[in-house]
Formats: structure tokens, C-alpha cells, sequence
């Protein structure tokens, strides 16, 4: 028993002190990536959070899905997916969870930081106090977690803000803006126009479900009475359950910090209006067994603060697609700018203007420029309104945070300051270190100067030499222009056959396009074209180019719409090959091409995107010659997706047992061995809502072993399904070969490895 007599002084909250070499206050995509990557760099991380689960605005208590560069597979950013942390969590919810449950969503957040012991979490903690050491450093954070009505005092030489609102950055003092910049200020042709400047709002989801029995609804007081305050008000259904409408957004008009109390009881006020809309107006049928099962509690927030740090990404850098020497994650979503009036305004609920391509974020954006000790994560790095517009969705930021946690780890390893880091030549160490975690930043490969393989001769048991993607699919109408993506060969003329299916005498357009950047997939040159007469009825077609491709680059092989004709398509899938259509994705506001009305600094282009499967065949056809653009090389050439080209090696289907080789003249001593799979980067893993059609992406082996020069098993892996293995070995081994043989993932995928990394010392 406890029992305390009258205190005549105020009484304090139990206090904690806790240290430790990294401080991530904020846990959403951002705060966790970077957690995980610091703690698996070595280092002390504690995370604090001011809720009950991870996760952020993709929890269970806001719901939205995670998305990024891949866009929703509506843009021309092929396999564009966000490598390392985030991609592990996004394939761990597939293989767990692939009908998007973000109840299942919150447990394997949980997991993956629960499961590193350098990782000490913080869960209903809010930091609510800053202490400096100096004008220019933080000493130490308050926190409190109304939980256990403990106050938490923690000390640490390095501090990340990755808590949406700022709180940690605007209590140390860091400079920081809100709303959006002039047209002047940084030239940016985006800025403040046609209603879409100042701030993005905030959005409450709901959820809906059918019952077995009619159920009414009577709204609450405060619902709102006249659905016609809402302009978009017809665009309110019941088939999407209420989950999807992203467009019941307010708040922009308001400050989107103080006032986010204000914003819910607003956005609150809108939902159980809008569902006594759709339950009682009588203008939808069959809602009778509908019933309200689930409704936001707290705001899905867009925008508020963003700090400025060492540089402010800009429009231009996206648009033209800028090269940085200190590039550490990469965005490609649209600029996706909202009316600052949300669901009052006339307006369309989002503006959204599309790159040719991925772009790269500098290390600078993610450092402040007044606190010495801080680093920046999430939608609140150093970027303009307009760049902010495409760098704040959630797997955009989680990419960026997982360079902070690699740097924050390789500050403490070299006791340094995150912009010393610069300053003192360390940008390639912590480039390498995240692309060897999978970070992929365009254009920089992992450095394999080091790396045994380099020294090693390759064999392999067979390799593609892709002649014929088969005639075993079904036919593909050409109601929409399609074509296939392939990697040909620089001053190389190709020749191609195709069965097409007629429905009356017409002519067939067939034409060789190229992207301007050999890196881009926007196919924007149009290099050769040709006509053909076809007859009525099933017939071969042969494409013969006769000018040659100036670059080694992926091509597109492009077929023009024509609703008399259909393609026949192939079963076959092969790891960097992809047919793409002119298709139109109005969820990303893809209406076929990208045309602005005025100049507002952004490309007219078309969009040839995928198809998700089981959709989305390739076109089947016999080549001329083979392509031979899967060789065994490419596993060390420090690429682990295609740019201009596949970067893997691809085994002949045919070949029963695939088989790699590395051979040393003499025997290396290996602490371990790391293997990068393809998990099918164009595919967006969105984490909820949007069910997929499979639990496994069907390029990922599944199924290999590694075995030493005696054969003898060092390794064996039944049912992989992430892209990255990596493989310590119990003890170091001593061997004059490794040898990997692979299963291939089924009889319609050949077996396929993008890169091998082996180690003579112990793993970083």
C-alpha cells in the first residue's frame, strides 16, 4: 500500500534521465526509417513518439497509404519504388498483409523497432521542451508520456526533428517558414497561383462497412446540415467506403499548428455531414446495411512548419532533374499543391504537375543551418512550398530519413557534426553505406573498389539471350497506344515480329522511341516509325528498324492506338522488361499526356505507364537480334535496379539449375555475403487500402544456397521474400570459390540477381 499524507508544495512528475547518441523525436515513416537504419549503423537511438503507435499519417489512426516516387504507378518513374528500410517494411506488410489492414500495418512498425536493441522506444511521449547547451546546440529534450505520468529528461550529442509539426526545431530556435514562397524569390513558376498557394490542409478519413441488417443514422448536433456548402459534394459516393475521399481537406487557411483542434472539430463537422449525406438524402442506392465503422480521431496533417537548412530543394532541381555531389534519397512524386480552401474551395481538391523522372535530394536539405546538432527528417526538410508540394509523401520521406540515421551514425563514428560531414569529405563514405542498404541514389552506385568480387573471375550456368518473349498470352487491344520496354544496345538495329489480330483492313503504326535522358522512361524522341497494311484476321507483323540506337538505353516499342487491332501478349515476365501504355490515371492526374495551358516552368510529355498485374503482359514477339543485355557483370557493377540498363543478371529460363560462380586465384577469407533481389521496384506496395494481387513480388528468388569450393552448404534460404539478404557467416570461412545456385521463382519467371557483395571484413 501506498499512502502519502498532504504536501503543502507542488508535486513533481516522476523524472527518467536517459541518454543516448541519437534522438528522433517523431515516429512516423520518417522517425522510423531513421531509427532503424542509426540503430543497425551501431549506434544509441531513442525514439520518442507522442502516439500510441508508429506509423504517422499510414497508422491505423490516420489510415492513408504509403506512397512516393512510383506515384501510384500513374507517372513514367520506372522502377522507381524507395529502396532500403522502407522498402523491407513494405514488402514484410505484402507478404503479411497484402489486403492493406493498417491495424496489421501498426504491429509490423512495431516489430522492426522493437526488434533492434540499440532502439529505445517511447510510445504516448510527447517532447514538449528544449534545453541548449549554446545558442547553436541542444543539450538535452523534455518529454512527458501522460501514460505513466513520467517526465523524461534525455541528453544525446545528436538530435533528429522528425515530428511533422517541428516542435523540436521551433523550440531550439531553428529558422523556419510556413506558407508559400513569392515567384520571385526562387524563380519558381510554380509559386502562389490560381489559388494554389499558402498551405496544403489537413484530411480525416472514415470507413464504412456492409451489415447483414438495415442500419440508420441519425447525425449529431454539429454534423454538417447543408452538403452543398461543400462544392465536390456529388463526388461523395458510397462505393469507396469513405476511405479513399483524400479530398475532404481543410485547414490551409488557418495556421496548421495552433490550430489543428480547430481544423479536426471542422473536418469532423464535414464527415458525419457527408454521411448523412449518403445515408438519408435518398440520392444513393442500396445503402440501407451500410453503417459508419470507423472515423479519424486525429487529423491526417500535410503541411505546416518547414526548417530551412544548408540548402532548400526548388522547383528547378526537380524539373531538371539536378545532379548533387552529396545526393543521399531521391523524390518523384508530382507537384502536388492544394487550394488553400481545401473541400470549401471551387477549385479541383489537388493540382499535380509530373517530372520526366526521379530527382535527387542533397544530405544539405535534411541539415539545419542555425543548430549544430540537428538533423532534419520528413515533410519538414529544407524545401520550397512548391518542391515541398512533391518531397512530402510519406515513402519520400522515409528514404530521406534513413540517410539521416546512416549519417547520424557515421557523425558519432567520427565524432563530427552533421554538417562537418560536408565539410570534412565524408559524403561518398555515407553514399556508399546507403546504397549497400538498398537506398539505390540515382546515378551513384554502391563503391565496389573494396569488394572481393571485383578480384574474382564469374561463371555462370546459362544466361538470357532474349530471341522470343513466347506467343502464349491473350490478345491486348490496341485501344490505347501500348509498348514494350527493352534494353537495346548503343549503334545496334533491331528487328522485331509480332502476331496481331485484325478485326477489318487497316494499317498498323509502329515506332521506336527514346528518352532524351538515357536515365529517364519518358519516351519524348520519337527515332524511327514505320507503317504497315494489314489484312483482316490473325497475321505476323515484321518491324524492321533500320536506323541504329545512338545510346545503350532502354527503347520503347511503340504501337499506336487502333481499335481494330489487338496484340497477342506473352505469360512470360522477366526481370527489367515491362510493357507500358498510354493509358489514363486520373488519381494522379494522368489524362494521357502532360500538356500546361501557360508557362508555369513544367514539360509537356506523354505518360506510358504499367499495368498492375495480373495485367500488364508483356507483348510477345521474336527479337533480332537477341538482346543480350542480362550478362553476369552486371552483378558487381554496384547497380541494383535498372537505369539505362537492366543491371542484373537473368537466367535462361531453360536452364533446370542457374547457377553463379566466383572464383579467387587464391582463397579469400569472407565474413559474409549480401544478395540483391528483384522485388519488382515499379510495383508501389501501397500499405493500405489498395489490395494487391499477390503476397510476393513474382520476380524475388524465393529459394538458393551458397555452398564454398568443396560444395559443401554455407547458406541455405527457403521462401525469401525481401530484396535485400544479407548473410553473416557463423564464423569467417576460407575458400577459393563461392558458388549460389538459385530456383527459378516459377516456370513463367527466370531466376535473376542484381548484385552480389561480398566481405573480407566484418559487416559496418
Amino acid at each position: 500500500m501506498i499512502r502519502e499524507t498532504f504536501y503543502e508544495n507542488r508535486r513533481e512528475n516522476r523524472i527518467q534521465a536517459l541518454t543516448s547518441d541519437l534522438v528522433v523525436v517523431g515516429g512516423g515513416m520518417a522517425g522510423v526509417c531513421a531509427s532503424v537504419t542509426a540503430a543497425r549503423a551501431g549506434i544509441k537511438v531513442i525514439l520518442v513518439q507522442d502516439r500510441p503507435v508508429l506509423g504517422g499519417n499510414a497508422s491505423s489512426e490516420v489510415r492513408l497509404w504509403i506512397l512516393g516516387a512510383t506515384s501510384h504507378m500513374g507517372n513514367n518513374n520506372r522502377w522507381a519504388r524507395e529502396g532500403g528500410v522502407i522498402d523491407e517494411i513494405l514488402l514484410e506488410n505484402l507478404y503479411r498483409n497484402k489486403e492493406g489492414n493498417t491495424i496489421i500495418f501498426d504491429t509490423i512498425l512495431l516489430e522492426k523497432v522493437t526488434n533492434e536493441p540499440n532502439i529505445t522506444l517511447l510510445l504516448n511521449t510527447a517532447a514538449n521542451e528544449v534545453e541548449k547547451s549554446s545558442e547553436n546546440r541542444i543539450q538535452k529534450i523534455k518529454a512527458f508520456c501522460s501514460q505513466n505520468s513520467t517526465e523524461y529528461h534525455i541528453q544525446a550529442p545528436l538530435f533528429c526533428d522528425a515530428s511533422g509539426d517541428g516542435i523540436l526545431s521551433f523550440q531550439a530556435g531553428a529558422a523556419f517558414r510556413m506558407g508559400a514562397e513569392s515567384i520571385h524569390e526562387f524563380g519558381e513558376k510554380l509559386a502562389p497561383q490560381n489559388g494554389y498557394g499558402e498551405l496544403l490542409g489537413h484530411t480525416l478519413y472514415f470507413y464504412s462497412k456492409r451489415t447483414d441488417n438495415p442500419v440508420k443514422y441519425v447525425p449529431p448536433a454539429f454534423a454538417l446540415k447543408d452538403i452543398k456548402e461543400i462544392p465536390r459534394y456529388k463526388d461523395l459516393n458510397e462505393q469507396e467506403y469513405g476511405c479513399r475521399l483524400w479530398w475532404i481537406e481543410y485547414g490551409g487557411i488557418l495556421d496548421t499548428v495552433h490550430d489543428t483542434e480547430k481544423i479536426k472539430w471542422e473536418l469532423w463537422k464535414i464527415v458525419y455531414g457527408a454521411w448523412d449525406y449518403i445515408k438519408n438524402s435518398g440520392q444513393f442506392d442500396d445503402v440501407e446495411n451500410l453503417t459508419l465503422e470507423w472515423v479519424g480521431t486525429i487529423p491526417g496533417k500535410r503541411e505546416s512548419r518547414r526548417f530551412e537548412g544548408e540548402y532548400m530543394l526548388r522547383q528547378s532541381d526537380i524539373v531538371e532533374q539536378r545532379n548533387f555531389d552529396d545526393a543521399v534519397a531521391f523524390g518523384g512524386w508530382a507537384f502536388d499543391l492544394h487550394p488553400a480552401e481545401g473541400i470549401y474551395s471551387e477549385l479541383p481538391g489537388c493540382d499535380q504537375w509530373h517530372g520526366k523522372g526521379v530527382y535527387q535530394i542533397p544530405y544539405r536539405c535534411f541539415v539545419s543551418k542555425n543548430i549544430n546538432n540537428l538533423f532534419y527528417a520528413g515533410r519538414i526538410i529544407s524545401a520550397t512550398h512548391v518542391a515541398f508540394g512533391s518531397s512530402r509523401v510519406m515513402a519520400t520521406c522515409a528514404h530521406g530519413g534513413q540517410a539521416v540515421g546512416m549519417a547520424a551514425a557515421l557523425c558519432v563514428e567520427n565524432d563530427i557534426l552533421p554538417r562537418e560531414l560536408i565539410e570534412e569529405g565524408h559524403i561518398s563514405t555515407l553514399q556508399h553505406r546507403l546504397n549497400l542498404a538498398g537506398q539505390s541514389i540515382p546515378h551513384i552506385p554502391i563503391d565496389k573498389g573494396s569488394d572481393p568480387i571485383q578480384a574474382a573471375e564469374l561463371a555462370v550456368s546459362d544466361t538470357l539471350e532474349l530471341s522470343e518473349i513466347p506467343f502464349d498470352g491473350d490478345w491486348q487491344s490496341l485501344s490505347m497506344a501500348m509498348a514494350q520496354l527493352l534494353p537495346l544496345q548503343e549503334n545496334g538495329c533491331h528487328q522485331f515480329i509480332v502476331k496481331v489480330n485484325v478485326d477489318q483492313p487497316t494499317q498498323l503504326t509502329c515506332q521506336l522511341r527514346l528518352s532524351s535522358k538515357v536515365h529517364n522512361y519518358t519516351p519524348d524522341l520519337i527515332h524511327e516509325e514505320l507503317v504497315f497494311d494489314l489484312e483482316e484476321g490473325e497475321q505476323l507483323v515484321k518491324i524492321d528498324f533500320k536506323k541504329p540506337v545512338p545510346k545503350t538505353q532502354y527503347a520503347f516499342l511503340t504501337f499506336l492506338k487502333n481499335d481494330l487491332i489487338s496484340l497477342q501478349s506473352s505469360e512470360k515476365r522477366i526481370t527489367g522488361i515491362v510493357s507500358v501504355f498510354n493509358k489514363i490515371h486520373r488519381a494522379v492526374s494522368n489524362n494521357g499526356k502532360q500538356k500546361p495551358l501557360s508557362d508555369i516552368g513544367i514539360e509537356s510529355f506523354e505518360f506510358w505507364t504499367p499495368a498492375r498485374r495480373p495485367e500488364g503482359q508483356n507483348i510477345a514477339m521474336q527479337i533480332r537480334p537477341a538482346l543480350k543485355a542480362f550478362e553476369i557483370e552486371h552483378i558487381r557493377n554496384g547497380y541494383t535496379r535498372p537505369n539505362s540498363l537492366v543491371n542484373a543478371w537473368v537466367a535462361d529460363l531453360d536452364d533446370p539449375n542457374p547457377r553463379i560462380e566466383l572464383k579467387w586465384p587464391e582463397p579469400k577469407t569472407l565474413w559474409g555475403i549480401q544478395l540483391h533481389f528483384d522485388t519488382d521496384f515499379d510495383h508501389p506496395l501501397e500499405s493500405s487500402l489498395l489490395e494487391h494481387p499477390e503476397h510476393e513480388m513474382p520476380f524475388c528468388v524465393k529459394n538458393y544456397r551458397i555452398k564454398n569450393c568443396n560444395e559443401e552448404i554455407l547458406y541455405e534460404m527457403k521462401q525469401n521474400h525481401q530484396t535485400i539478404n544479407r548473410i553473416q557467416f557463423e564464423k569467417p570461412i576460407t575458400t577459393a570459390a563461392l558458388k549460389i545456385e538459385l530456383e527459378h521463382p516459377s516456370n513463367k519467371v527466370p531466376a535473376a540477381l542484381f548484385e552480389v557483395c561480398c566481405f573480407d571484413t566484418p559487416f559496418e
